[in-house]
């Protein structure tokens, strides 16, 4: 492993770790993930990172029974689009949750959850998940 490289993943990815997005800061609306450009203010409006809220609610979900490459071996698992206390929508993976849990409007948290293990530089990627609470 390269010396000081494993930082680097926490600057390269503020999505991924902080949950972080921006903020338009004329109008107040908030993006995840964090845009360019906003949409609607086009180049002119000044957006600035934004951590994102740690809690929100289930809008919609599904238990995954074959997962892609890489998520094969850990199936079955949650994936919800989850809205956060700031009306932004996420898709995102539930974890420790019991599928009797799994219901829409149910409140969900962040947590931060191993992503995968198997980096060229052998280090591990952790980020964001939601469990049910």
């Amino acid at each position: 492993m390269v010396q000081g490289s494993l930082p680097l993943h926490w600057r390269k990815y503020p999505e991924r770790y902080r949950l972080e997005g921006n903020k338009n800061t004329e109008t107040g609306e908030e993006f995840f993930p964090a845009r360019v450009v906003d949409p609607k203010g086009g180049r002119k409006a000044k957006l600035i990172p934004k951590e994102m809220p740690r809690e929100g609610k289930i809008l919609s979900w599904t238990e995954v029974f074959v997962g892609p490459l890489g998520f094969e071996y850990e199936t079955p698992y949650f994936l919800a689009i989850i809205e956060l206390t700031n009306k932004v929508k996420l898709l995102t993976q539930i974890v420790d949750s019991e599928k009797d849990k799994m219901k829409f409007g149910a409140k969900v948290k962040k947590v931060f959850r191993k992503i995968a293990d198997e980096h060229h530089e052998a280090a591990i990627a952790y980020g964001y998940k939601f469990k049910v609470i």
